[in-house]
């Protein structure tokens, strides 16, 4: 059976009628998640845009890694209470002391400083000292490179955010999951290539603009799935319309579709939402498979933590990403920490209960994570990423409390897997924590490895806008940190 608008005019479509059936036979398409994640489309010159709008952009290089999992600490979490052990610290607690420090309270030349709350312990081959928030994530330190000299452009949550998800201080930026399935296309037709697994209290500050295409087309925007129940809304099919009446729509869709983008090749948000009603149709098919974590065994989902409540929740998304990850998604990112402070890693107040908490909640499952994707030979091609938008000071941000203010001059981030080389630490920061004074990194440095590790070349991957060939590391040559690659 063909469906088709039943009203002319002039001999087209009348516009009330096309949407009118575009809406009422699309109900049942993943399209808010696929379409608005953005807020916006973008528009971009007619060189970018092919029939494919996810076909690979540029020749690669030897890749290391098919995918990547950045789990996103978001708030800021204290890197000298977690994996930049401190020693000199714990006899300076309560004292004042000058140190010259820089976040959310301004420029200081003093403060208070605020002693580790956790002891530190050595572990694996390496020897590397992890604290006591973190117990399971430290039996897999040979596999993880600590990189302890990170530096950002802004100790403010909402810009930090976006440097470290697009390499810009400013919005409107494409994130570094839609960098990557721009350059590489992607390997599955049937699933995003980039997937975002929000925190269960909500999203980060600035919401969508964290995941979205930025300036290229609406196609490379990250796509949110939920932890909780149906993780793409709007999957199943509705309103008592089978899979040939769909496929008869879409095709009918298509149709008046591409005649319009015939003659506007430069209009890349039809190409985007073509492309788009077409993926939303095959995952009809291939998403529920992907997602059915509940077929996966007992001794599976209590590796990851999945058999206690506190823990079952970021379990559940870290098993999804390895779900993902052998499916073919390229970039998945998760979330820990929600938009108000007392739901992310944002200790301004009481660091002990803060910590305690989203370590408590997060470090069985990263570990479970890391040891999974080992034991089945994936750990090798799949990148995980670790870390927040930056660190925390050592001093303290009141007059009183144990909470620390942000610090965007030193902080500790980590990556294992795809390539990169097991049990090291790379960079330094001062003997407080306050700075990083060896190896310094930036950003930039941090996504430059990222994207050679996929097989990209950095400093080669651009996207023309704005009379510009625009790059996720900017204009100037970037290295990767190439000491803590295999």
């Amino acid at each position: 059976m063909i469906i088709k608008p039943t009203q002319n005019f002039c001999g087209q479509v009348r516009r009330r009628e096309f949407i009118h059936q575009l809406g009422g036979g699309f109900t049942s398409l993943a399209l808010t998640g696929l379409l608005g994640q953005s807020g916006f489309f973008s528009s971009a010159g007619a060189a970018e845009i092919s029939a494919n709008p996810l076909a690979p952009r540029m020749p690669q290089l030897p890749a290391k890694a098919k995918s990547v999992i950045f789990l996103f600490m978001y708030g800021g979490p204290s890197h000298m209470d977690t994996f930049d052990y401190k020693p000199k610290l714990y006899p300076l607690d309560g004292k004042t002391i000058p140190i010259k420090t820089f976040g959310r309270g301004g420029k200081k030349n003093e403060g208070r400083v605020v002693g580790p709350k956790w002891k530190f312990k050595q572990y694996g081959q390496c020897g590397k000292y992890v604290s006591d928030l973190f117990p399971h994530t430290a039996q897999c330190v040979d596999d993880i490179a600590f990189v302890h000299s990170m530096t950002a452009d802004s100790p403010i949550h909402g810009s930090a955010m976006l440097m470290m998800n697009s390499g810009s201080l400013l919005s409107g930026r494409p994130s570094l999951g839609s960098w990557l399935n721009y350059g590489l296309g992607s390997v599955n037709e049937n699933l995003p290539g980039y997937v975002v697994m929000l925190d269960k209290t909500g999203g980060p500050i600035s919401g969508a603009k964290n995941w979205s295409a930025g300036y290229m087309p609406a196609s490379y925007q990250g796509v949110v799935f939920r932890s909780q129940g149906d993780p793409i809304l709007n999957l199943d099919d509705k309103n008592g319309m089978n899979r040939v009446q769909q496929r008869s729509l879409l095709d009918y869709l298509g149709d008046v579709n591409h005649g319009h983008l015939a003659g506007r090749e430069d209009h890349s948000d039809l190409a985007a939402r073509i492309a788009s009603y077409e993926l939303a149709y095959r995952m009809q098919a291939t998403a529920p498979e992907a997602i059915d974590i509940d077929s996966e065994p007992e001794h599976i989902k209590n590796l990851y933590g999945m058999d206690q409540p506190r823990t079952e929740d970021f379990g559940r998304k870290c098993l999804l990403a390895r779900r993902l990850v052998e499916r073919g998604v390229r970039f998945i990112q998760i979330y820990s920490g929600g938009a108000h402070n007392d739901d992310n890693w944002d200790a301004h107040g009481d660091l002990e209960k803060n910590h305690n908490y989203h370590a408590g909640n997060t470090d069985k499952a990263i570990a479970g994570l890391l040891k999974d994707l080992k034991q089945r030979g994936l750990l090798d091609e799949t990148l995980v990423v670790w870390g927040g938008e930056f660190g925390r000071q050592p001093t303290a941000e009141y007059a009183a409390g144990t909470g620390r203010d942000h610090n965007s001059y030193g902080f500790t981030m980590w990556m294992a897997g795809g390539g990169i080389k097991g049990g090291v630490s790379y960079g330094e920061t001062d003997e407080l924590g306050s700075q990083a004074v060896v190896n310094r990194c930036q950003v930039k440095h941090l996504h430059a490895t990222i994207l050679q590790q996929m097989g990209i070349d950095p400093n080669k991957l651009s996207y023309f806008y704005n009379g510009l060939n625009q790059k996720l590391v900017g204009v100037e040559e970037i290295e990767p940190i190439k000491d803590i690659i295999a």
